[in-house]
């Protein structure tokens, strides 16, 4: 197919922050990626932006499978928080209340029930 360009699990994409390897980043509104390598600002990276990975969460929080995940930017984890976030995954493994981490399911953007 001529207009074929490239499956997109990976994108080259330019951040205007410093993203650290393993860490994500929200483009605009709509595309989120986890950095495959430290990102340098104003740098094209490599984010991956489909698939499943483990990501930092808000520690004191208890994530069940299915639980929606929302991008905090301001300490770089994903939360439950639906309130100024944007809906970056799903959760595909349970996390405790402590824990560092979560198993997310990178674009799943389910709509909030009404």
């Amino acid at each position: 197919m001529k207009t074929f360009i490239q499956p997109g699990h990976t994108l080259t994409l330019t951040p205007a922050a410093a993203v650290a390897s393993g860490i994500g980043y929200l483009f605009g509104a709509a595309i989120f990626g986890v950095a495959t390598n430290d990102v340098v600002i104003s740098t094209p990276g490599e984010f991956i932006t489909e698939g499943v990975v483990t990501i930092g969460k808000t520690s004191a929080l208890a994530i069940s499978v299915g639980d929606r995940l929302f991008w905090d930017a301001t300490n770089k984890v994903v939360n439950k928080t639906s309130t100024a976030q944007q809906c970056v995954g799903v959760a595909v493994e349970a996390a405790a209340n402590p824990s560092a981490t979560v198993a997310m399911k990178i674009g799943q953007y389910l709509p909030v029930a009404t």
